[in-house]
């Protein structure tokens, strides 16, 4: 089997609908993908809707969290999306991202790049919007060559000179609001230095303790070196460890199923969770 457990669409920050997602999933061979796009479930419905044969789609969503002035991303597999004390957390987040995309454009224009919300607004389009549809317009304005080089300090990165912060989760709550959605947690990309400041080991370690069940082990911005060190760790921890794309459509070079999660760890996975159930395609609806 080969399963995906980290991919975007345009109900965050992607370039596939989650219809398209889903096909280009099974037309890259995957047997299995997760839809896990920022602080929302809105690409669910088109997504089941659309799961071709073959092909099983896992419900998630990517939390954004904070750890003592540290981002960090939290993969939430398979809960209850209607359990309201989640369900409100995740619209407070998202709620936020409005605003805080209007303070970064307004530093950027002070900066001297001619952004507008208009332009930003439009790349989003129905999705939630962040950070990538800012860079993309970057992109577009010759401001930067590529999306990733606008998540650098002197742009987007956390502190950097564009940077506005937002509404995010402690992680700590984010573990208990996921396990009281009957949901699994595995950490995002934990050592991705690239991206700025990580938390330290110990945090996973303490995360560990208060019930998160894995970490993102096998993704793009890990070395192989860093790979073997999270993978000791989370042996350690008694932790899964998963891999994944993080695709985002074009918006990143990233490609479906580049790394993939052992079928052993998603089945502890499904096991673990009672929120909800992987979706099996039975051909989905022609779009």
């Amino acid at each position: 089997m080969r399963i995906d457990l980290h991919a975007h669409s345009t109900a965050s920050d992607g370039t596939d609908t989650p219809a398209e997602l889903v096909r280009n999933a099974a037309a890259a061979g995957l047997d299995v993908v997760a839809l896990t796009d920022h602080d929302t479930v809105g690409g669910y419905a088109e997504a089941v809707a659309h799961v071709p044969a073959g092909l099983t789609l896992v419900t998630g969503a990517e939390l954004s969290c904070r750890l003592d002035g540290v981002g960090m991303h939290m993969l939430a597999y398979l809960f209850d999306p209607e359990e309201p004390e989640f369900a409100r957390e995740r619209e407070l987040v998202r709620d936020d991202r409005t605003p805080r995309a209007q303070a970064m454009i307004g530093k950027l224009r002070d900066l001297g790049v001619d952004i507008t919300w208009e332009q930003v607004a439009r790349i989003a389009g129905d999705g939630s919007v962040g950070r990538p549809h800012i860079a993309t317009a970057m992109v577009d304005l010759g401001v930067v060559p590529t999306v990733s080089d606008a998540f650098t300090a002197d742009w987007l990165a956390d502190g950097g000179r564009a940077y506005a912060g937002k509404h995010e989760l402690d992680p700590f709550d984010a573990v208990r609001l996921v396990r009281a959605a009957g949901g699994v947690t595995v950490f995002a990309h934990p050592a991705a230095v690239k991206r700025g400041q990580v938390v330290p080991e110990a945090a996973i370690a303490a995360l560990a303790a208060a019930g998160l069940d894995g970490i993102e082990v096998d993704h793009m911005d890990h070395d192989a070196d860093t790979r073997a060190r999270l993978r000791a760790l989370a042996a350690d921890l008694d932790l899964l460890t998963t891999g994944s794309s993080d695709y985002h459509g074009t918006r990143k070079s990233c490609r479906l199923g580049e790394y993939t999660t052992d079928p052993e760890i998603y089945g502890e996975i499904t096991r673990r969770s009672t929120g909800a159930f992987p979706v099996p395609g039975a051909g989905g609806r022609v779009a």
